[in-house]
């Protein structure tokens, strides 16, 4: 049996509906459209998997933080990052750093897969502030990974099993918070992954062409 990108979100949706025994029916669930200069996109958020993730990320939509910031980096067999920057690639100021919720995004069943949002960081698991990621492959590496007892520890890193002390392990396998998922515009999103990047401004993967977010709004 075949299955289209719409019935899959539909699959997974449900199973995030099933959490803890709510009764939650998608149409409660925030949704937000990002337009861009390349089109839209919709995404759908999960409080339950990510609470103060998604209470973070709908203040920065609230507040106007992403309307003329960029998609400032692009690569095609990973990810689209946004959010943070104007087109001079100044960097926006931002509220205080929220937690990492990756681990109880994983424990509700949301992982970094195709089409998931998810916040971008430091090497500091708890320096997410407004910047955002789109996840264009599955990227299990992104996600929280339990260790096991012991000092040191052997855990999976970008899948190579390797042995380090424990404090290093737990920043390494701490993962990434996903909080959504695209439900609308993913073939925005592949566009976008698409687009020719380049060396600009110390950093690299930036887009030849500026990829401009032209708003961000909560929608019904």
């Amino acid at each position: 049996m075949k299955f289209t990108y719409a019935k899959v979100v539909g699959l997974c949706l449900s199973a995030l509906l099933a959490i803890g025994g709510t009764s939650a029916m998608a149409e409660d669930l925030p949704k937000v459209s990002i337009k861009t200069n390349m089109g839209e996109i919709v995404v759908e958020l999960y409080p339950e998997a990510a609470p103060k993730t998604v209470d973070n990320f709908l203040k920065y939509v609230k507040a106007g933080q992403y309307k003329g910031t960029i998609f400032h980096r692009v690569i095609g067999n990973f990810m689209i990052q946004g959010g943070g920057y104007d087109r001079t690639m100044k960097e926006k100021p931002t509220r205080k750093p929220i937690p990492s919720e990756a681990a109880l995004a994983l424990e509700k069943g949301l992982k970094n897969d195709l089409g998931t949002i998810a916040m971008a960081r430091t090497e500091d698991p708890n320096s997410a502030t407004a910047q955002f990621f789109i996840n264009v492959r599955d990227n299990d590496f992104l996600n929280h990974q339990a260790l096991p007892p012991g000092d040191p520890v052997e855990f999976n890193y970008r899948g190579t099993m390797t042995k380090a002390p424990r404090n290093q392990a737990l920043a390494a396998t701490a993962g990434y918070t996903p909080f959504g998922k695209v439900i609308k515009g993913m073939e925005v999103v592949e566009k976008i992954k698409s687009v020719e990047t380049g060396d600009a401004h110390m950093m690299q993967n930036v887009p030849k062409k500026d990829v401009i977010i032209e708003s961000a709004t909560v929608i019904k």
